[in-house]
């Protein structure tokens, strides 16, 4: 009879926790700032990252900061748990780059001028391409190792269209919404809450899921069992 044992690494789970209460507790955030600022704040018109401007901007500077660090947890844990490949860790290390690009728009944060006018002083537009570049082609990246997981490999075609959309998105956002002036620039809000909380977002919380169904999974395997389970999803000292 064999014994069981617990192989789960608690900063595992932890991981797959920090990839999904990431999206949904900045989402909460910033749609709570948006019902204080009625009237003042146009969702439709304005980015989230406008809340940086103008009374409490504080809230979302910090909103962009444990996001980006609960992203980064969550790129760590990604990598680990996927089957090793040569490149593997491109994938990861996007998702790991869009957190500091998160953190980045809170250290280079919009500002709002005498006349009411949001504007950035600087780095803020570059940290934001950043954030939403770098997640677009990490859903399309890590979408080839999904496909050599059998544990991932539902998710594969899924994550692969969202980053492609994500990545086609990138310059017409850049060039007819965005800036001001733009055709298109009255609804940059909406366009942007579509990407985020229609693609992004939940391409990110099914990672997470599976993430964290990938993890439990390993309670109870065999002990026979362990050390092919431990060295396929690595461990906190494996840094590579």
């Amino acid at each position: 009879m064999n014994t069981t044992v617990r192989t789960a690494a608690p900063w595992l789970v932890r991981s797959a926790w920090a990839g999904m209460i990431g999206p949904i507790l900045f989402t909460l955030t910033f749609l709570a700032q948006e019902a204080f600022r009625v009237g003042e704040y146009s969702p439709i018109r304005e980015t989230v990252s406008a809340l940086e401007a103008g009374p409490n901007g504080w809230v979302q500077q910090l909103n962009f900061v444990v996001f980006g660090a609960l992203t980064m947890a969550f790129a760590v844990g990604l990598h680990r748990a996927l089957r090793p490949t040569g490149l593997g860790v491109v994938g990861p290390a996007l998702f790991f780059v869009s957190g500091i690009g998160a953190t980045l728009a809170a250290v280079f944060p919009l500002r709002e001028d005498g006349a009411g006018v949001t504007y950035d002083p600087s780095g803020h537009f570059a940290a934001g391409m950043m954030f939403f570049t770098s997640s677009a082609l990490a859903l399309v990246v890590v979408s080839f190792r999904l496909a050599k997981d059998p544990r991932w490999r539902g998710l594969a075609v899924y994550a692969r269209v969202a980053g492609i959309v994500l990545l086609l998105s990138n310059p017409v956002m850049g060039v007819l919404v965005v800036p001001d002036g733009a055709p298109l620039h009255d609804w940059a809000g909406l366009a942007q809450r579509i990407l985020v909380l229609v693609i992004l977002f939940p391409a990110r919380i099914a990672l997470s899921h599976r993430l964290l169904h990938v993890a439990r999974a390993a309670d109870g395997l065999p002990a026979a069992a362990e050390a092919a389970h431990a060295e396929r999803i690595g461990s906190p000292e494996r840094l590579s």
